[in-house]
């Protein structure tokens, strides 16, 4: 029995295998049909998680790498299990003749064991491939995202590329600032500077940011572009406050080299708020950003400040004939000149540019390039396009501005011809006589604010500024020609209503008929080489409130103007005003400065309204109707400048009916005789009244005090022949020595000074009683040695601690064949801008401190080439830091 266990359990064990190996065998054809039909499943799941991904990709997502491994196996087991049902299907083809066994039973049996393997490995890939949730993520971020350049080529940016360029490889500029009017390509200068980064060899950041800001500013969308770009998952910010959004984007960029670029911001932004840590550190980040505004780049902080300027004339014409196209200008020999001619009104700013051309684009005949270029210089919103796609980007800088009355003040600009250099003292007075800046009781207030808009204005890149000599303040402001249109547009209420701004220069004659279209006229400017043809009877002008005229009014222009309220003549040919002046009682601004109106109409006394009335340089008035000026009850300003030389008894008689009127507080008179100037200076109400002085004394009367404290602005000395000395006396009448300076004795108010032709005086030396003096010009003094002696006053400060000529801009020094000395110790001179000197041979130094260039303020010295390199200079280096700014003029 002991031999018998152990051969029947062999007997038994084999019989199993046997009896395995049969049933394996008996399952095959199933399994194989089993394994072909998963494979199919497992396939189908494949192109379902493929389509998946695919669709990812083309959302800029890469497929996971679990995804990815997954597809990489369901791919070579596809191989595997073909090549194995392959097998299968050869072995059963091997099978013996009319039986069901196979012919080799060993491979058979190594098939029927690894199908089923085959087929439990298929399931698992099929079950991991129908459960993923996310088969691809974002892709990690590039260094930089391509901005395309809607307009190409890109023309004039090349310079202010440049110079933002190297501020970015300086290492001491993180902040840079760039403004420009709207449409001037500042958009276009930042794509280019984002794109440039593009390039393989520029690897100094770790990642460049785009952000459009626009307004009104948005901090939370600011946040989230933010966000987005450096991939910060949506769990830890979506719907979180701004200060945990701020902290997210905060403690990604504290560890990157980061690049910043802000498109289109309207209002100082405060980047902390936002995230963005604080540059330096010595992590060289850099934050560039684009506005119309320079006042936002002081906001900003931004330590450059890059201006970009509309195109030269040649690149201006490129940038319009690309956009035009060859085919147009070559259809016709004639229209590539038009083309020019065109190109050249819209004054060199890229998006009028643009849009002009588009609309000629299709203008293939001369006659409709001449049509378009009439209506582009009178009617330009009637171009296609100019309203939707110039104007009212535009006017995107009129919207920011900060109220109604900024809003008047720079729509009122577009009443003056195109490229008129407008003095600003003028403008504002206008702004004034029409209201805009009534809150201000007192003038001087509210000339001080309409200062502060004409640079609101300038700073918002609506106005452009400029220098001349010839103009007392030696600026001007302007309006850029498709700036002007636009303010014209708006004025009309977006050209609505086509008459409710008339402005009317070189247009030739007017009819009669077309003045009857005038009746909605809100403010009509008519100028040069205009003529009114005479009318039948008076128009009516129901809501016309202002009249600005340099032409020759026709009889009944002014009869029917119920409310009137600003008049405004100056430099007219005209010899006789309208006598139904002196009927408009809403009038409230005459200006008849530099007329030859030979006599005024008594019925200018009927004005009871009137606030302002200018007769500067009348040199054909003989005298004012008596009690004409005391009549006008309302005055507050009146400007009686350069006029002949009423006697001595007229001029006290003036002052005396200017003494009586309530609300006079501001005077602008010239007065010829000692006792004239005492009438003035014995009243208090006149002294603190008189703004601006001029004095031309008569033979004989070699010496004029002057009272202070007085409130004078301005002060003229003319052809006062026998003129020796000027001294300053204390109201209390106690005469101090012009020499030494009086704290208590000081024309605080004094900003300007002329002398001209004072042959016997000389020297200055009252002018250290001037401590805020801003502009001084000497004329044809030929004894006049010194500006200023201080042999005993040397190093002495004046009022509040200024120092002598600190607040001084401009001086000129002209035709003072004496004058050895303008101080005789080096100054400072913080705030000088402009030096001209000619005709001045013994002038052989200048007082300046070797300082000067550092302040960066001195701009420009004029004088002849022969005094220049005459010059005696104690430090060479302030002559070589100088040279580069002077520039040589002609002899007199």
């Amino acid at each position: 029995m002991d031999f018998v266990s152990p051969v029947l359990d062999v007997a038994s064990r084999i019989c199993n295998c046997v009896g395995d190996r049969a049933d394996r065998l008996r399952r095959l054809p199933q399994n194989v049909i089993s394994l072909r039909a998963d494979k199919e499943k497992l396939k189908n799941v494949y192109k379902d998680v493929k389509e998946r991904v695919e669709r990812e990709e083309k959302l800029e997502k890469k497929r996971t790498h679990v995804v990815g491994g997954w597809m990489e196996r369901v791919e070579a087991m596809e191989i595997e299990v073909n090549k194995l049902l392959e097998s299968c299907d050869e072995e059963n083809q091997k099978k013996c003749f009319g039986t069901c066994c196979p012919r080799n039973c060993r491979a058979s049996y190594k098939l029927a064991k690894m199908v089923p393997e085959k087929i439990d490995a298929v399931a698992e890939l099929q079950s991991e491939g129908s459960n993923f949730q996310e088969v691809a993520v974002p892709l990690p971020s590039p260094l930089v995202i391509e901005r395309p350049l809607e307009e190409k080529p890109v023309v004039g940016l090349d310079s202010p590329f440049r110079e933002v360029w190297g501020f970015l490889q300086d290492k001491q500029v993180g902040s840079i600032g760039i403004y420009g009017m709207g449409g001037v390509g500042k958009t276009t200068l930042l794509k280019k500077i984002n794109n440039k980064f593009l390039q393989s060899s520029i690897k100094a950041f770790d990642i460049v940011i785009w952000v459009v800001v626009s307004r009104p500013t948005n901090l939370e969308r600011v946040q989230e572009t933010i966000l987005d770009r450096l991939d910060i998952p949506h769990d830890r910010w979506k719907g979180r406050a701004e200060e945990r959004k701020a902290e997210e984007i905060r403690r990604v960029l504290k560890t990157m080299k980061f690049v910043l670029l802000l498109d289109d911001i309207w209002e100082p932004l405060d980047l902390l708020t936002v995230g963005i840590p604080p540059l330096g550190d010595g992590n060289q980040s850099k934050i560039v950003f684009t506005t119309r505004s320079a006042d936002v780049c002081g906001g900003m902080a931004a330590q450059k400040s890059i201006k970009v300027e509309c195109l030269e004339e040649k690149e201006a014409l490129s940038l319009f004939q690309a956009k035009v196209g060859e085919d147009t200008l070559n259809s016709h020999p004639d229209i590539p000149k038009l083309a020019e001619m065109v190109s050249k009104e819209c004054k060199g700013l890229p998006l009028a540019l643009i849009v002009i051309a588009r609309a000629m684009a299709s203008a293939q005949t001369p006659e409709e390039w001449e049509s378009n270029l009439q209506k582009l210089r009178l009617y330009p919103k009637d171009i296609s396009g100019t309203e939707n796609d110039l104007f009212s980007v535009l006017a995107f800088s009129y919207d920011s501005l900060p109220d109604e009355a900024t809003k008047s003040c720079f729509l009122y600009c577009s009443l003056f011809p195109e490229d008129d250099q407008i003095p600003p003292e003028h403008l504002i007075q206008l702004w004034i006589g029409e209201g805009f800046l009534d809150e201000y009781d007192d003038i001087q207030e509210a000339r001080n604010q309409g200062g502060k808009i004409t640079q609101m204005l300038k700073h918002a890149c609506l106005l452009e500024g400029g220098k001349d000599p010839s103009l007392i303040e030696g600026e001007y402001v302007k309006m850029h020609d498709v700036i002007r249109d636009m303010a014209l547009w708006l004025a009309c209420e977006k050209g609505k209503k086509k008459n409710k701004f008339v402005v009317k220069d070189g247009v030739g004659l007017i009819s009669a008929q077309e003045v009857q279209k005038w009746n909605d006229a809100q403010r009509i400017a008519l100028w040069s080489q205009t003529i009114i043809e005479e009318l039948r009877e008076p128009p009516r002008f129901p809501n016309t409130e202002t009249v600005i005229g340099r032409i020759m009014f026709p009889s009944g222009f002014f009869t029917n103007m119920p409310v009137i309220r600003v008049l405004d003549f100056s430099n007219v040919g005209i010899r006789k005003l309208p006598a139904e002046i002196g009927n408009l009682a809403t009038l409230q601004y005459l200006n008849l400065s530099g007329t030859r109106i030979e006599y005024l109409p008594i019925e200018l006394k009927n004005l009871k309204k009137l606030r302002f009335l200018m007769l500067d340089r009348l040199l054909s008035l003989a005298l004012l109707p008596n009690q004409m000026v005391s009549s006008l009850s309302s005055l507050q300003l009146f400007s009686m400048k350069f006029i002949s030389s009423p006697s001595s008894a007229d001029q006290i008689m003036l002052l005396e009916e200017l003494e009586q009127l309530e609300h006079i507080n501001d005077i602008s008179i010239r007065l010829t005789s000692i006792q004239s100037i005492q009438r003035l200076f014995e009243s208090h109400k006149l002294r603190r009244c008189t703004t601006s002085l001029q004095l031309k004394l008569c033979m004989g009367e070699n010496q004029v005090q002057l009272v202070s404290p007085s409130c004078i602005k301005e002060l003229t000395l003319t052809m006062c022949d026998e003129l020796e000395e000027v001294k300053i006396i204390h109201f209390e009448m106690q005469v101090v020595p012009s020499k030494f300076p009086n704290p208590q004795c000081c024309f605080n108010y004094l900003l300007s000074v002329l002398i001209i032709g004072c042959k016997k005086l000389l020297n200055l030396n009252w002018l250290i009683h001037a401590p805020k003096l801003q502009h001084l010009r000497i004329l044809m003094c030929k004894n006049i040695e010194k500006v200023i002696e201080d042999e005993r006053s040397k190093g002495s400060k004046i009022e509040s601690g200024l120092s002598v000529f600190s607040r001084l801009v401009s001086l000129a020094l002209l035709n003072l064949p004496k004058l050895e000395s303008i101080y005789e110790h080096p100054l400072r001179f913080p705030s000088l801008s402009q030096i001209t000197v000619r005709d001045c041979p013994r002038l052989k130094k200048l007082p300046f401190h070797s300082s000067i260039y550092m302040s960066k303020k001195l701009e420009n010295i004029e004088g002849q080439q022969k005094w220049w390199d005459g010059l005696e200079w104690n430090d060479q280096t302030l002559m070589h830091h100088l040279t580069p700014i002077f520039q040589p003029i002609s002899s007199s």
